[in-house]
């Protein structure tokens, strides 16, 4: 790495820390937002304070129902049902049901239970030990509305509905699968106590699935129910928590990429992803998902919904290896004092697949990491190599070619700006002799200044520009990043193999140790040794092209070569696709030195040189306005005054 590199990477540094201070909330944007904070903290204080009191009650509720189970009498079972439950004493007992509807993507287990959707299955997936791919752990999904209703504090989760089907009420049999051009309509309804004259009222969740799509319409439907819920009531608060289940063969990558992500404040913003974290989200919330590495869980309102409180953690009491992590969402639902009103929303199951996701045209396609960050790596991700990404895999050809084929293109496109940072170092080669003279003239560090002015005075005389080689350099180090943000979030390469890689969307194991290596891991990918190797191998070759042993910083040597063995350690779990693609770059790279080598003439190249330094040097714009501002003040050397 010679000087010009040093300086390009000191200037993309640059560049991202003006960017983060150039983007930092002014004082009044500041101010406002707190404002906002504060009017609504006594609001959601108000919340959490009765949240508390239905956590309360749920634990009473759980204990006092195992105590009349073992030594009450059925007429006290009911009795104490209607006193906790007043008009939905009916629904707090019952027998529960299973339903699968299934189409030609989803396979969705329904409960009568709760009336909920306690898990999904994507037909066209597998985990990675080649189980049916379910998006949650187990049936102990928790998806509820709380209300207060007379005095009590109702929660739909552990009341029992009744299924209708197609607006008739569903009494047993096989569902049909819905084809693909077809929807199925399937209700679950919680009906109360309470009748006026023949008119019932009832809470309904209707489910409408397409045959062909991972989005469904869900939409809450509520009858009667402002004669239940009491007064005052602006909205409803929903409890939906589930644990996720473990996908991909690394358990600890899996768990770096899943979180919660909303659309918050016009933006999408979501959790830590690395660490437990919570979240009180004050303001308006379009769609909250519960995010995996490559799969969702997505609930979406078709008008916002009113605040959220939202949480992701890990539970270290769960010893399940498939166990993931467990989310949860508390969501307010606007809730009108009307006699017929319904809250219409959706559900998203299925793949974080960019196009799938676009079509939507709810920014759901910001969970899937592009650089987002950083607009110009998204830019070259969604309308460069996602396209021929796709184009390619298009044909039919192994992902293992189709990324050889999208290397190729690559550095075809960048060979332009290979060839220019080549020249410019073979230009900086063949002045070394006399920028080392230099060096030997002004020894001290003293005459760092007088030796820094003589080298820029012999660049100039010789007609080059030290910071060509630079330039190019950072025009490639956003695809770089790019790619290095496509291949790990890829779904398409996900249980894709190639040559020895079972996976690329996965480490390539050739062994696996029987213990584990600090920073390293317990197995052995092949692909990153390989791409480790080529990676040294090209610094050997780039320091030698540069010539850069002497002018380079105390240590900066040693610390290119550092830099592979880290790269070792740092993707030895990462995507085996990824390593792949480097390891092509720089196989491609060996090529590309090897060709422009042959055809630059660096004797050519020294003769122009030494023509340009017989030119006279031509003046810059600045520099002549400079000696004109002194033609006018008078000359400093003549002593020449303007009076």
């Amino acid at each position: 790495m010679d000087r010009n590199t040093i300086i390009g990477l000191l200037l993309i540094f640059a560049i991202f820390v003006g960017f983060a201070i150039y983007n930092q909330p002014s004082e009044e944007e500041r101010e406002r937002m707190q404002r906002q904070s504060d009017s609504l903290e006594l609001v959601m204080q108000h919340r959490a304070d009765s949240l508390a009191v239905v956590q309360a009650q749920q634990a009473s509720q759980t204990s006092e129902k195992v105590n009349d189970e073992t030594s009450s009498s059925q007429p006290e079972k009911v009795a104490d049902l209607q006193d906790k439950l007043g008009v939905f004493s009916s629904a707090g007992q019952g027998e529960e049901q299973e339903l699968v509807i299934e189409s030609q993507l989803l396979k969705i287990f329904l409960s009568s239970k709760g009336g909920k959707i306690v898990n999904v299955e994507l037909k066209d997936y597998q985990t990675y030990d080649s189980l049916p791919l379910l998006l949650y752990n187990n049936k102990n999904t928790h998806f509820g509305y709380s209300f207060p209703s007379n005095n009590r504090t109702i929660n739909t989760n552990d009341l029992y509905f009744k299924p209708y089907l197609n607006g008739q009420e569903w009494t047993g049999g096989e569902i049909p699968v819905i084809g693909i051009d077809d929807t199925l309509t399937f209700s679950m309804r919680l009906y109360t106590d309470r009748r006026e004259g023949q008119s019932p009222s009832y809470i309904e969740y209707i489910y409408t699935i397409a045959g062909n799509d991972y989005m469904i319409d869900y939409d809450l439907h509520l009858v009667g129910m402002n004669r239940v819920i009491d007064a005052g009531t602006n909205f409803l608060d929903l409890n939906y928590k589930v644990d996720m289940r473990r996908q991909e063969k690394s358990l600890d990558n899996e768990r770096n990429e899943s979180t919660i992500y909303y659309y918050y404040l016009d933006g999408v913003d979501y959790l830590s992803e690395r660490k437990d974290d919570q979240e009180l989200l004050k303001r308006d919330v379009r769609w909250l998902s519960f995010k995996t590495r490559f799969f969702a869980s997505t609930i979406i309102g078709d008008q916002s919904f009113m605040n959220a409180e939202i949480k992701t953690f890990t539970d270290p009491e769960k010893t399940d290896e498939h166990y993931l992590k467990t989310m949860s969402e508390l969501i307010g639902v606007p809730f009108v004092n009307k006699a017929d009103q319904t809250f219409p929303m959706r559900m998203y199951f299925g793949p974080l697949k960019y196009r799938t996701l676009k079509k939507y045209d709810l920014e759901l396609e910001r969970q899937i990491p592009l650089g987002w960050s950083f607009f110009l790596m998204a830019w070259i991700n969604i309308y460069a190599v996602i396209p021929v990404f796709d184009w390619l895999g298009g044909y039919g050809f192994n992902y293992g070619i189709v990324i050889l084929l999208l290397t190729i293109m690559l550095k075809i496109v960048l060979f332009p700006i290979a060839y220019k940072t080549y020249k410019s170092s073979a230009k900086m080669r063949v002045l070394k002799p006399e920028i080392d003279e230099i060096s030997k003239k002004y020894p001290k560090s003293e005459d760092a200044m007088k030796k820094q002015q003589a080298t820029m005075a012999l660049y100039k005389k010789a007609g080059v520009n030290p910071m060509a080689g630079c330039v190019p350099m950072l025009l490639q180090f956003p695809i770089l990043i790019a790619m290095f943000r496509f291949f790990p979030s890829s779904i398409e390469l996900r249980q894709q193999s190639f040559l020895w890689a079972h996976d690329l969307s996965s480490y390539d194991s050739i062994l696996d140790l029987p213990f584990s290596i600090p920073f390293y891991g317990d197995h052995v990918s092949l692909f990153t040794l390989l791409m480790t190797v080529s990676t040294i191998i090209y610094t050997k070759i780039n320091n030698e092209m540069m010539g850069s042993t002497s002018n380079q910083m105390p240590g900066m040597k040693t610390m290119m070569y550092i830099m592979p063995i880290m790269f070792l350690g740092i993707f030895n779990n990462y995507a085996s696709g990824l390593s792949y693609y480097y390891l092509l770059a720089n196989l491609l790279t060996f090529a590309q030195m090897y060709f422009i080598r042959r055809t630059i003439d660096e004797d050519k190249i020294r003769r122009q040189i030494q023509l340009n330094k017989k030119k006279p040097v031509k003046k810059s714009g600045f520099q002549k306005r400079l000696e004109e501002m002194a033609k006018q003040k008078g000359n400093p050397k003549t002593g020449k005054k303007r009076r």
